[in-house]
């Protein structure tokens, strides 16, 4: 069964688990049309284990009999019986428990179109996707009605389902079953989406049984809109645009209503809803300028003119987070000019939405052109095209790209550039640089992208500049101007780069030590990129929690999470996030003791799931060294190290300066590496990097034992201890105390000490102290998803944790808040 009807499956299974110790019942399952209700009925029967004293019954479509009170006594009549009922309905629940089919999410929706059509493209996928609404019956029928050209990739996606589809022969059935009235408020919704339930209900010549009527139908979602567009009779539409004219107070609405309840010339019509959009655009509502351009192309007679609009349209989707939306209006503006100018801005923002959506290698060709083409005609726009472009690049590991994209934006630079495409220039052949181990020449480029970002308050700047400022080692700028890109893009109404921004903000943090403030920007990137449809973005942040949880010693939870990624990263050729996945996968190697895994791993770095990154390839060093020196391999440490010694000698940054002198202090003998070790410890501390301290003091308390210095070791290997439990790194809790234990300390049990403040805090009678203060970061969140009722399938998918782990952490959390139940955890988190 999909995650996704998780809930509903344990419903149905404790159901059945109650049948089978003699107390049966009745379960409904609610949903509509094509929700999935046959289908879970179905495997329901092929999985149940029944005896000749157990009893499933299944009743489909129930709504569909006239009488259902036998249905309700019988369920009554089961309570003391090994009988279980399920009942499928798309009406009311009877009186009985109950659940809903919701719709499937993204991913489960790509996972149903790749068992019915095995190599289905990702692009065409995720169009057929978010088409769907995540309403099965309308994937298998529109999987199954994709032509040759379309898989093949020369005909656009579907943007309607299939005419012969019986989910919209049922909706169009049940459209025109409706009283009249209800036919006019159903219509109504349908030609304007922000008329709703209660806008329906003020409208003066319909009553409320009609307006009830209308939502029984709607009620479906946005899949069952798309569908009714097209079998709502042109007389009734026409009808609906003049009653929302009547009774819209004015503005862009209403001037669209007024244009279209008659056919004819509009031009006039569509100049207002540009100037509207216009306005729009400068406020940030990026979705109401999006509706303006799009209703402007329908009124518009010029096809050229049309086009025009569609493209702002898109644009406007893209920025706002609706790429399906902007894709397919890019699709019908490229059928109705030849203009060479409108055909560029067009590759410009596929190029974009495959940035985010698509197989990055794409992305860059297509941007690359776009910027070829409008180069003479619109430079400022040909650098932003060159900028996305150096991020495709980045994203699929491909520094020969990235490099040809460089020197495209050098040939364009001007000596009076402004700084809003200065940024950008620079940032392209800084990273160029950087890429290709010139540091000394990237250095001052990239600091003049720091600077520019503080100046230009555009969100896509500092995005620029906190990428910038990470690369030079500077975390805490890094995480200042990432948060700011965050902020600003909410503020500007940019949803779409919120997603990118999030990357920046959740490595700097990393590169800070803090934890759990990595967590949770990468948490936030993973549900902001999903929810706008940029499932490259979902993948990075899915790597960079893998590499959080690997850094941590938390194997299962890392090995978790590259898996959930490995597929994508291999299908799309991600590059950036395959080289993360290895990198976090080589310190669950480590975390094992697996140094010669880990070392084969790291060399490798991502082979055959695209290209590889050298900058994170850089950043991994030191894990290198530590596998090396753990396979007696210390010339391929030297090697690695001394890449990583110059790009961290020339940024300057204390955080990977330290790191530098703690290799070589794994790989220097006597008072040489003694010295390296502590110039380590003062470096970490400068830098605050605490995660990193601990790991350096264990291996310095190592080396202190093994050259028969155990008092010196202890002082170290203590505060090591206590560093590793504040992060809940329990392997490397273990691994500390064992060494602690080895020079000679007896060390007693950690529950105490971790229960001593909660306590405390009991005992003086404070309720002022938030329960979960006692808790890890990762232990909070899983605690109140918990009190919030979630199941540990839901925890462990919202999380992506294994099952195991959330069983795993649950335990944890019980005993250090000393309840015994969800329930009594619910109760003090309430």
């Amino acid at each position: 069964m999909l995650r996704g009807r998780d809930r509903q499956r344990v419903a149905v299974d404790a159901l059945l688990a109650r049948a089978r110790a003699g107390h049966g019942g009745a379960l409904v399952l609610r949903g509509g049309p094509g929700a999935g209700k046959t289908a879970m009925l179905a495997a329901v029967r092929e999985s149940a284990v029944t005896t000749d004293r157990q009893v499933l019954l299944c009743v489909d479509d129930a709504h569909l009999l006239e009488d259902t009170d036998w249905l309700v006594e019988l369920a009554a009549e089961a309570a003391d019986e090994p009988v279980a009922v399920l009942i499928a309905t798309e009406g009311e629940p009877l009186g009985l428990p109950w659940v809903r089919l919701d719709p499937l999410d993204h991913a489960d929706s790509l996972r149903v179109l790749r068992d019915l059509r095995p190599g289905l493209a990702p692009g065409l996928a995720d169009d057929v996707a978010d088409l769907a609404r995540g309403n099965p019956l309308a994937l298998t029928e529109l999987a199954r009605a994709l032509t040759s050209e379309q898989l093949g990739g020369t005909a656009p996606a579907p943007d309607e389902l299939p005419e012969d589809s019986s989910l919209r022969a049922r909706f169009s059935a049940r459209f025109h079953a409706l009283s009249p009235q209800a036919r006019l408020a159903a219509a109504l919704s349908v030609v304007d989406d922000e008329v709703d339930a209660d806008a329906l209900a003020r409208m003066p010549d319909l009553d409320l049984a009609a307006v009830e009527e209308a939502n029984s139908l709607l009620d479906g979602g946005p899949l069952v809109r798309s569908t009714l567009r097209t079998a709502i009779p042109l007389a009734l539409r026409y009808a609906a645009h003049a009653a929302l004219a009547e009774n819209l107070p004015p503005g862009p609405r209403r001037t669209w209503h007024e244009a279209a309840r008659v056919p004819g010339v509009r031009d006039a019509f569509a100049e207002r809803l540009e100037a509207s959009a216009s306005r729009a655009r400068r406020c940030g509502d990026y979705p109401a300028a999006a509706r303006d351009h799009d209703r402007a192309a329908a009124l518009a007679a010029d096809p050229d003119a049309r086009a025009r609009h569609l493209i702002a349209a898109a644009t406007d989707h893209w920025a706002s987070g609706a790429p399906r939306r902007a894709r397919v209006a890019l699709r019908t503006a490229a059928r109705l000019t030849d203009s060479g100018e409108l055909r560029a801005r067009t590759e410009l923002l596929r190029g974009g939405i495959d940035l985010g959506n698509g197989l990055p290698d794409v992305a860059v060709r297509r941007l690359l052109h776009a910027a070829g083409e409008l180069v003479g005609t619109h430079r400022t726009l040909a650098i932003t095209a060159l900028g996305f472009a150096g991020e495709a690049a980045s994203i699929a590991g491909d520094h020969a790209r990235y490099a040809e994209t460089a020197a495209f934006a050098a040939s364009l630079r001007r000596p009076d550039e402004p700084d809003e495409t200065r940024i950008t220039l620079d940032h392209l052949a800084g990273m160029a640089a950087t890429f290709a181990a010139r540091h000394e020449e990237a250095l001052p480029v990239l600091r003049s992208v720091v600077e520019l970002a503080e100046r230009v308050p555009h969100p896509q700047a500092k995005i620029w500049g906190g990428q910038a400022a990470y690369t030079l080692g500077d975390a805490s700028r890094a995480h200042e101007l990432a948060t700011s890109a965050v902020t600003a893009a909410h503020e500007h109404g940019l949803t779409a780069l919120v997603p990118w921004a999030l990357v920046y903000r959740a490595l700097s943090a990393l590169l800070l030590d803090q934890h759990s403030v990595a967590l949770s920007a990468a948490f936030e990137g993973v549900h902001a990129a999903t929810s706008v449809g940029q499932h490259n973005a979902v993948v990075d942040h899915l790597t960079i929690l893998a590499l959080v949880a690997a850094l941590r010693g938390d194997t299962d939870t890392a090995v978790h999470r590259i898996d959930a990624a490995a597929e994508q990263i291999a299908e799309r050729g991600l590059g950036r996030s395959g080289t993360f996945g290895a990198w976090a996968f080589a310190c669950v190697d480590l975390a094992l003791d697996r140094p010669a895994d880990a070392l084969d791993r790291l060399r490798l770095m991502a082979a055959g799931s695209g290209g590889v990154h050298t900058g994170i390839k850089v950043m991994a060093a030191p894990h290198v060294v530590e596998a090396a020196v753990g396979c007696g391999r210390p010339s391929t440490a030297d090697r690695a190290l001394r890449r990583y010694e110059k790009w961290a000698g020339t940024t300057g940054s204390a955080a990977r300066l330290a790191l530098s002198h703690r290799c070589r202090g794994l790989l220097a003998d006597g008072l040489r590496a003694e010295d390296h070790f502590r110039e380590a410890i003062r470096l970490h501390r400068a830098s605050g990097t605490a995660m990193e301290l601990a790991k350096t003091e264990l291996f310095y308390g190592h080396r202190l034992r093994r050259d028969r210095k155990p008092r010196a070791a202890r002082d170290l290997l203590r505060d090591a201890v206590k560093i590793f439990q504040r992060y809940d790194a329990d392997r490397w809790v273990a691994r500390a105390r064992a060494e602690l234990r080895a020079a000679g300390e007896a060390v007693g049990p950690t529950q105490a000490d971790r229960t001593a403040d909660r306590a405390a805090n009991r005992a003086a009678g404070r309720s002022d102290v938030d329960p979960t203060a006692g808790l890890t970061p990762q232990q909070a969140q899983i605690a109140r998803l918990v009190a919030e009722g979630a199941t540990n399938r839901e925890v462990a998918a919202r999380l992506f944790l294994s099952h195991r782990t959330v069983e795993h952490h649950l335990r944890n959390i019980f005993a250090r808040l000393e309840v015994r139940s969800r329930v009594e955890l619910t109760r003090m988190l309430d």
